[in-house]
């Protein structure tokens, strides 16, 4: 050990290299004795005060020896007196760097110390050869001029190793290997020093200080084990921060690795392009070269404003100017494709022909008269003003009754481009605005893209379910952004997003569809020309399957027209037995499945598309087949109280499937006269009930009801088909007539369906949706209407073939409408 300390002093050059600042001993190789020669050790009783040894980046343990790097002035005296008096000292490592430590600068633990020999390194420098003894804790400062003087106290000494009892060997063996691991990574020299002392310390006791002492780790780390009060426990917090150290080396190296390689390839594609740009241009430029002097090319031909073709220009300037291995210029390039790929001032020739577009329309669709006038209205008016703006239509009806289909006929009978947007579900204004060009993946909206696939300026644009827009999410509000497209006094200079240039949508058909204008903003909703189409009559059903539906199914399934014929009892069966809708998409299905069955059955018989084509006979599709085809048929409530009855009424309701029959049962139970109502009914309605109730009580008089029944009674109101909610106020004068029938014990007429709200005086009020309500009627049978006087005009607008067969009794209080509903006092029974 003597021979290696000598070593140490001999060799300046090396010591000089390992640090430049003081007490930075970061870099430090920390040549560790064993202290088992006599000079070594530190002995003696812990005083009150010691002078204190601040030292950087180095923790002194207990048996363990290491050299420090002297610079300062207060630690040069300190030397000096310690060396004339024969003093200890104490060894504190500084938390942080700073030239005067104060009580805050230092850890709480320190060694006390003896100092075996200074060097001279140099004129202001000092190497000390210090061994480390007892732990203190370190308390209040009693001095700090010339230097640091504490108060000191005692710790009990380190617990040893028990000569049999404690086997720490196989931890030794992970300590050294973990620090060969790191010293690999960190500095190799410093493992030269740390294997020299384990083969100098033979004692675990003194090794596993030593180690901790000189161990490639962090100082806090190092200064942790310092606290431990036994060897055992050092050495297995040792061998932990170990792990996590080589741990975090490997993780830093990964990360290291993957950005040089990175980088490298970075480099290398820098290169490789630099070198192909060379050689396109010795070949005659490169290809972007030509696809930006084919766009200016484009551009020169565009039909653009003196503003928009000097935007254009001043883009694709920087376009040139973008090295093109730089995403920039790829969203650059796709910004300025889109300019040119958008249709500016291109419009296709409308015609005009008004005999056309009504046979187009006609061919199309069956009924619809009312949007089908329009459509010609609006073309008589083109054929006089061609710069006539083109109106904004919102289609509103039940699902099934062609609102979609018809934009699509409506574009072929102007003979222009068809393009449809599903609004259904959207709840992002930037999918209507786009997106600015700042974001990543930015894009115009679905208007401008929209114009861009029809490839013209004045398209027919189906805005599909704008109803089922989703408004007011932390994404912005759609349909406000919809209020600039729809308005044709700001769509003439509609600004994208994406494009930040205005374009001109003045000259595009929109035409939205919906199934109810409850969840349309008003604001939207008051731009557009609101056009109801209603359910279809049984007999407009079978038109449309014979015209359109079965030549479709019959043509899609490969098969002839006379592989499944149907009769008129039998189309009148499955429209009355097996749907019940207002439109024709349930009517579609079940024909579907019939067609289907046609087609099992000639595939049963060995027919194949090699001999489809084959003539066969007419094979017609009877009512006695349909339940083999189909099924048993639907029974619907439609179908209910087909005879007179006491307290069951025939309501009609408005839905978003269009008009529905709604009854209403009444049954009296004795009680103490008050009003109960089931049917999963809604507040409107249940108020109703309240308020028919009420008036019957007031009116009992009146309306032939004795008032000690009224008294000694309950009355239980009920709508079947509890599952399905009901609500709303058009049920008032039908819920009087069930509470008035069984009060009075007088049947209700089967053939009476009624709507119509009530007020707290009798008097009766319009409703809405009277052509659904009346179809509604039609399919349950009924044949007389009760309305309010008011709605009369409503049915005068409903063409005649709609009102075939039923009579309308139009009233104004409810003392009008019980003579109609109610059978008379001679036919109770």
């Amino acid at each position: 050990m003597k021979h290696y300390i000598d070593e140490l002093f001999n060799d300046t050059e090396a010591m000089l290299a390992m640090s430049s600042d003081d007490f930075d001993i970061s870099k430090v190789r920390m040549e560790a004795v064993s202290i088992d020669a006599d000079d070594m050790k530190v002995e003696g009783p812990l005083p009150d005060t010691l002078p204190i040894l601040a030292i950087r980046d180095a923790v002194l343990f207990p048996f363990a020896t290491m050299p420090v790097q002297v610079t300062r002035e207060a630690s040069k005296a300190l030397l000096s007196d310690t060396r004339r008096k024969h003093m200890k000292i104490g060894v504190v490592t500084q938390r942080r760097v700073t030239e005067f430590p104060g009580r805050d600068d230092l850890y709480d633990v320190g060694c006390m110390a003896k100092v075996l020999s200074v060097t001279d390194l140099g004129p202001d420098e000092k190497l000390v050869i210090i061994s480390g003894g007892p732990r203190f804790s370190l308390g209040e400062l009693v001095q700090s001029e010339p230097y640091l003087v504490a108060h000191v106290h005692s710790i009990p000494p380190d617990m040893l190793l028990e000569e049999n009892g404690d086997n720490i060997r196989s931890e030794l063996a992970s300590i050294k290997k973990k620090i060969a691991d790191i010293c690999r990574h960190k500095d190799p020299r410093q493992h030269v020093a740390i294997k020299a002392m384990m083969r100098a310390v033979k004692d675990e006791n003194h090794l596993i200080n030593n180690l901790a002492a000189q161990a490639p780790i962090d100082v806090d780390l190092r200064q942790n084990l310092l606290y431990d009060n036994s060897i055992k426990e050092r050495a297995q917090h040792l061998l932990e921060a170990l792990t996590f150290t080589y741990e975090a080396l490997q993780l830093e190296k990964k990360v290291t690795d993957k950005v040089h390689k990175m980088m490298d390839k970075q480099q290398r594609e820098y290169f490789l392009n630099q070198q192909m740009h060379v050689i396109q241009e010795e070949l005659g430029g490169s290809p972007f070269d030509k696809e930006m002097d084919e766009m200016e090319t484009r551009a020169a031909k565009m039909k653009w404003s003196d503003e928009i073709r000097q935007r254009f220009m001043r883009e694709m300037d920087k376009l040139r100017r973008i090295p093109p291995q730089q995403p920039d210029f790829f969203v650059q390039q796709n910004y300025l494709q889109f300019m040119l790929d958008l249709p500016w001032n291109v419009y296709s020739d409308d015609n005009l022909d008004m005999k056309h577009a009504r046979r187009v329309l006609d061919k199309d669709h069956y009924g619809l008269e009312k949007i089908k006038d329009r459509i010609l209205e609006y073309i008589a008016a083109m054929r006089i003003n061609r710069n006539l703006k083109a109106p904004i239509l919102c289609l509103v009806g039940p699902p099934g009754t062609g609102k979609t289909s018809l934009g699509a006929s409506i574009a072929k009978a102007l003979d222009r481009k068809y393009v449809r947007m599903a609004l259904g579900g959207v709840h992002d204004e930037s999918e209507i605005r786009g997106h600015r060009r700042t974001y990543v993946g930015a894009m115009a909206g679905r208007v401008l893209q929209s114009i861009k696939r029809a490839g013209v300026s004045n398209p027919v644009v189906v805005l599909d379910e704008i109803d089922k827009v989703q408004s007011n999410s932390f994404n912005g509000d759609p349909t406000s952004a919809l209020l600039e497209v729809l308005d044709p006094e700001q769509n003439v200079a509609f600004r994208d997003n994406y494009l930040d240039e205005n374009f001109d949508l003045s000259k595009v058909l929109f035409i939205a569809t919906a199934n109810s204008l409850a969840t349309i903003q008003p604001a939207l909703l008051d731009r557009m020309e609101v056009i109801e189409i209603s359910g279809y009559l049984q007999e407009e059903k079978m038109e449309i399957a014979k015209r359109h539906l079965l030549p479709r199914l019959i043509k899609e399934y490969g098969l002839q027209s006379n592989d499944a014929m149907f009769q008129p009892a039998t189309l009148e069966m499955v429209i009355n037995e097996y749907t019940h809708e207002s439109g024709v998409r349930q009517l579609e299905q079940q024909l579907a499945t019939c067609v289907r069955k046609r087609c099992m059955k000639l595939a049963e018989e060995g027919f194949d598309a090699e001999n489809v084509q084959e003539p066969r006979p007419r094979t017609y599709v009877k009512t006695s087949d349909l339940k083999e085809m189909l099924g048993l048929p639907i029974h619907h409530a439609d179908r209910y109280n087909d005879k007179d009855q006491v307290g069951v009424v025939t309501g009609l309701a408005w839905t978003q499937n269009g008009g529905v029959v709604l009854l209403v049962e009444a049954a009296m139970t004795q009680g103490e006269g008050k009003l109960s109502m089931t049917g999963n009914l809604g507040d409107v309605m249940k108020e109703s009930a309240t308020l028919a109730f009420e008036y019957i009580k007031t009116h009992a008089v009146e309306l032939g009801v004795d008032a000690e029944v009224l008294k000694q009674n309950n009355i239980h109101v009920h709508c079947p088909e509890g599952a399905t909610p009901k609500d709303g106020p058009s049920a008032g004068i039908t819920l009087v007539t069930a509470m008035v029938s069984v009060l009075t014990n007088r049947k209700v007429r089967s053939c009476v369906a009624m709507t119509g709200e009530i007020t707290l005086r009798g008097a009766v009020t319009p409703i809405g949706g009277v052509k659904e309500k009346i179809l509604a009627a039609r399919r349950a049978g009924r044949t007389d209407l009760v309305l309010c006087r008011d709605n009369q005009r409503d049915v005068e607008d409903i063409p005649a073939h709609y009102l075939k067969g039923l009579t309308f009794h139009y009233v104004s209080n409810i003392g009008e409408v019980l003579p109609i509903a109610l059978c008379s006092e001679t036919d109770k029974k």
